[in-house]
């Protein structure tokens, strides 16, 4: 094969027949038409290619966010296992203050208290729900009292308190409601 002879592929169309010395270039329409094929799939690879690279940008984006979900909540079990041991301390905490005991308050209060604030500093907040309105999304109701027409529809007494983790409700709080 000689340095001016180029292979073609056979998709081309080559026109053996063309007036053009040579015979190895194509005729106007058959180039035409040759170039208008690759520059549509041309068009398709890019198109491919566009959302090859939109895709991954979401999974990556999609990843660190569960990435991030993931640190924020891994704790989750462990704290949510000890919601019961301050749940007894709120109740004894209660029992306290209505108690004449001569015990030493203060120092049962600063367990207390400890606990809590090492409790929030890993990102759980207790959820306020007495006097206000009854949300399906946040309070499970236990009963129905009869109340005054301003309390109606709201929580009137807390059971057992609800509360987040990271601003993701980690337990529902168990509530009475007025009718």
């Amino acid at each position: 094969m000689s340095e001016k002879e180029t292979i073609i592929p056979e998709e081309m169309n080559i026109n053996a027949d063309a007036d053009v010395p040579g015979n190895t270039h194509l005729s106007n329409e058959g180039a035409e038409d040759v170039v208008e094929k690759m520059q549509v799939e041309l068009d398709e690879q890019k198109d491919k290619y566009l959302r090859l690279v939109a895709e991954f940008d979401n999974y990556k984006r999609r990843n660190a966010r569960e990435r991030i979900e993931l640190i924020q909540t891994a704790g989750k079990d462990v704290i949510t296992s000890l919601l019961e041991v301050v749940d007894d301390c709120d109740r004894a905490e209660k029992q306290l203050q209505d108690a004449d005991a001569t015990v030493d308050v203060a120092g049962i209060r600063l367990i207390i208290n400890k606990l809590r604030n090492r409790l929030q500093a890993r990102g759980l907040k207790p959820m306020e729900s007495i006097n206000a309105d009854f949300d399906a999304e946040l309070h499970e109701a236990i009963t129905e009292v009869p109340a005054e027409a301003d309390m109606k529809g709201k929580v009137i007494d807390e059971v057992e308190k609800g509360y987040y983790l990271n601003d993701k409700i980690i337990r529902f709080a168990k509530v009475v409601v007025g009718k």
